[in-house]
């Protein structure tokens, strides 16, 4: 945060106490006169900030970088060839229909005051983006900004659930899935954390969607893949990637638009900026050669998709700590999460037997609750203003599970309650004639040769 400059005033000698007290006495009046009638509003005038508002439209930039092309690359690339367009036009779509119900409706939900309901859902002041123009300002950057850079996030989110289903869900069913998913799931856990709800005012950290994005799109997916089954052949067919030059490219530019996921939501050009930027590439780095000689010990040969899975895995465990810990920090949540994600991508899938197509439970359902507990671990008073447990505040860690545990229930049930609605009027997943055919040729008329 920017302080407002002092103004002061040179101290001066007088030649006689009477002159010093009248002036004194004159400096008193005019100053409480200033206050009454002028004083407050000057010093809470919001004052617009170029430096942040140009970094916060790059980062707005890079984070839609993320979903298209950051993410659709990288699912495309890992599905079977058959599958690929159907699995890129997931994102596109995606994008495009987050943003209409973002505007219309998702913005205020998440950020508005929701009176009685507050702590749980925010109002519907700003449903059609009402209010908001060219002079709205949302601390030192115009409100404009501010709203599309959340719009990123709530795009970005829902997108990520796609990977579990991949292969095998209705595109009609999806929209519906997804639109309904973002209003009444992502929407309100988003005002929870950062629009005034319960776990914000419970002090749950969560700098820039650990709660909001990871665990709730991963849990989301979970339950996803649980009710639809697993795909045709699981286990007995190869379902191997198509193009891991796809999803390489891909997840370099994730990597690359996460610095505006992560800095960008400090929302200003400052040091916090600085310390989420330096942390999130410490702990992808990290990540990334953590699931890579995981995977070398586990299976004699360090894979090109093990090393881009990590890296992923990475950037989200560092989400909700980067504006909270150091550089040590950060490099031990690298390293623990590329180690755990790597076991909840391969052990923990075969053990409970879920087919999660491309691991978004595994790398952000899991990834982002080691994440969100080990903020509360980290975290470094000197730089996000709370201490962890490290620094004698072993709490944190406990209001962190709150919040992780808030966020898995709601999710979890809201996603299975809807998927149960969907299903009944629509139907899930596509039959089985379309599936072994693939999803481009049936549902898009369009193939990759």
């Amino acid at each position: 945060m920017k302080s407002t400059p002092r103004n002061s005033r040179p101290n001066s000698r007088c030649n006689s106490h009477l002159a010093g007290s009248a002036a004194l006495a004159t400096m008193l009046f005019a100053g409480l006169l200033t206050g009454l009638f002028t004083g407050p509003a000057l010093a809470q005038e919001a004052k617009l900030d170029s430096g942040d508002t140009a970094w916060m439209l790059t980062s707005t930039a890079l984070v839609l970088m993320m979903t298209i092309p950051g993410l659709a690359l990288f699912y495309g690339g890992m599905v079977r060839k058959k599958n690929v367009l159907a699995t890129v036009m997931q994102s596109f779509a995606v994008t495009c229909l987050m943003t209409v119900l973002w505007m219309v409706i998702g913005y205020s939900l998440a950020f508005t005051d929701g009176g009685d309901f507050n702590a749980f859902v925010g109002g519907l002041d700003q449903v059609f983006l009402r209010g908001i123009g060219v002079d709205s300002l949302s601390g030192t950057i115009p409100e404009s900004v501010f709203m599309t850079f959340q719009m990123t996030f709530a795009i970005i989110t829902p997108a990520l659930i796609t990977g579990a289903f991949a292969d095998r869900m209705k595109f009609s069913s999806m929209l519906v899935f997804l639109g309904a998913w973002m209003i009444l799931v992502y929407a309100p856990v988003t005002h929870w954390v950062w629009g005034g709800g319960f776990l914000g005012e419970a002090g749950v950290l969560d700098f820039a969607g650990g709660t909001v994005v990871h665990i709730n799109a991963g849990i989301a997916g979970l339950v996803t893949a649980i009710v639809l089954g697993k795909r045709k052949g699981y286990g007995s067919e190869n379902m191997a990637p198509h193009n891991l030059t796809l999803s390489v490219i891909g997840a370099s530019l994730l990597w690359v638009g996460w610095f505006g996921f992560n800095a960008g939501s400090a929302v200003a050009a400052d040091g916090a900026a600085g310390m989420a930027m330096a942390v999130t590439q410490v702990a992808t780095a990290t990540a990334a050669l953590a699931w890579m000689f995981a995977e070398w010990m586990a299976r004699g040969k360090p894979s090109v998709l093990g090393i881009i899975s990590g890296a992923v895995a990475g950037l989200v465990a560092i989400t909700p700590a980067s504006g909270y810990v150091d550089p040590m920090g950060a490099l031990f949540i690298g390293l623990i999460a590329g180690v755990v994600c790597f076991w909840g991508a391969t052990t923990l899938k075969n053990w409970i037997g879920y087919d999660d197509s491309l691991d978004a439970f595994g790398v952000h359902g899991v990834g982002g609750t080691v994440g969100a507990v080990l903020t509360g671990v980290f975290a470094v008073e000197a730089i996000g203003g709370t201490p962890g447990m490290l620094e004698g505040n072993a709490g944190q860690v406990l209001t962190q599970i709150t919040g992780i545990g808030a966020t898995i229930i709601y999710s979890g049930i809201a996603t299975l309650v809807l998927l149960k609605i969907i299903g009944a009027f629509m139907g899930l997943r596509v039959d089985e004639e379309t599936e072994i055919g693939g999803l481009d040729i049936n549902l898009h008329g369009e193939t990759v040769h």
